[in-house]
């Protein structure tokens, strides 16, 4: 038997339509073996007791028939379920007995054995339909009457015992495969219950790391547009700043000048610089020279301003650098000298690019006062000024800072970076 579920033509299923046959077919079929009894009843030779006998047993068919479709959907259907199938089998039996047409009756006991009786039962119920239709099949009627008979009886229902144990085993392992696709699709649809569970909860969290991520976006650029302000507009203010004091507190004219061009080009180009952090371009110091080139011009225009010596040395193989390692060593740098010229009192300043393979440091020393790095307040990593700024500079390209200082010994920074080539 096929699934349930399945369809026929008619939009019925399969299970209904043999619902429809447990219900309608004994009906039917015992219509139709009592025709062919009646056509049959004088060459078989059936006496006036046997048929008064047939009819009393159709009667009594068609009466248990009525009784089941009205018990059949009770709560007590189970235990009358097999009351019906013991009560049908002796009557076709019986009726049999009377005249073999009545096999035609006899054979709706092969298809709701399953239906109306436990597993354990249902094989011998199976066997008793089974020597019902031997008899009736064997000639002679039943009982058999001759060594003939009987030998066609035993090897009628040898066949129908045989057909019955071999379609019931195709039926349970039908039942069986039935019960494991039925589990499959069970463990499917749980499976796809789980999945949309899951899909959904992925696009909850999926919705969350884009808002997060937006929001770190966010974030790292104020802190990028921050350290660049502090690192291009305050160092370019406080050096504009120092050179009009300067320019108001001489009294030679020309020397007076000299600070206030020193101021304007300032200007200039803390206004370039601002241009292009806000556009998040390269220095314009990189823009025409590479690194080391890049580092001259800052260490000497840094000297200019301050008055205090600085030379640059470059050891290793020089290479073409990415924009972005190239930024981050010259603004290190850059921070670095102002840090010296604030704070440090250094008469002296020396600073040391190295290309060493896959890494590239950046080494700033000077002879100032030097400090107490323990004394400084912990870095967070937020991104701040200063030291602070120069660590998370670094750590946005996979990179380091350290610094080394104490009181009276002067101070040295130490920038390491990977060495990624430009393109």
């Amino acid at each position: 038997m096929r699934d349930g579920g399945d369809m026929t033509s008619g939009g019925t299923t399969i299970e209904q339509r043999w619902e429809q046959f447990r219900r309608h077919g004994p009906y039917a079929l015992l219509a139709l073996a009592v025709l062919m009894t009646a056509l049959s009843a004088r060459p078989i030779g059936m006496t006036e007791a046997d048929l008064y006998a047939a009819g009393v047993l159709v009667s009594a068919a068609a009466a248990l028939h009525l009784w089941w479709d009205r018990t059949r959907h009770s709560a007590e259907h189970t235990r009358a379920g097999r009351v019906y199938y013991v009560l049908r089998t002796a009557l076709a039996f019986a009726l049999c007995w009377c005249n073999p047409f009545f096999s035609v009756y006899a054979v709706v006991g092969y298809f709701d054995a399953d239906a109306l009786l436990p597993k354990r039962l249902v094989r011998a119920g199976l066997l008793c339909t089974a020597v019902t239709m031997a008899g009736s099949q064997s000639g002679g009627g039943m009982p058999p009457v001759s060594p003939i008979n009987w030998a066609a009886f035993g090897a009628l229902f040898v066949l129908h015992a045989s057909l019955v144990l071999l379609f019931g085993n195709l039926g349970a392992r039908e039942a069986e495969k039935a019960l494991r696709q039925a589990e499959t699709i069970g463990e499917l649809e749980r499976t796809n219950t789980r999945l949309e569970q899951a899909l959904a909860e992925n696009a909850v969290l999926h919705a969350q790391l884009l808002l997060q991520a937006r929001e770190a976006g966010v974030a790292d650029e104020r802190r990028r547009l921050a350290a660049e302000i502090h690192d291009t507009l305050a160092q370019g203010l406080t050096g504009i700043i120092a050179q009009l004091q300067a320019a108001t507190s001489t009294g030679d004219p020309v020397l007076a000048r000299e600070h206030l061009g020193r101021a304007a080009g300032l200007a200039r180009h803390s206004l370039g610089e601002a241009r292009r952090s806000v556009h998040n371009l390269v220095p314009a110091a990189l823009e025409h020279d590479d690194l080391p080139g890049a580092l001259t011009k800052t260490v000497a225009g840094w000297t200019e301003r301050t008055r205090v010596r600085a030379g640059l040395t470059v050891t290793g193989t020089v290479e073409p650098l990415h924009d972005e390692v190239g930024a981050t060593l010259l603004r290190i740098a850059e921070e670095s000298l102002a840090n010296a010229a604030r704070h440090a009192g250094a008469s002296r300043v020396g600073v040391t690019l190295s290309y060493m393979g896959d890494e590239i440091t950046l080494d700033v020393r000077d002879d100032g006062r030097g400090f107490d790095p323990a004394a400084l307040p912990p870095y967070g990593g937020s991104g701040g000024f200063g030291l602070g700024g120069m660590r998370s500079r670094a750590e946005r390209i996979a990179g380091t800072v350290t610094v080394e200082s104490e009181p009276g010994l002067g101070t040295a920074v130490c920038a390491r970076v990977p060495l990624v080539h430009r393109g």
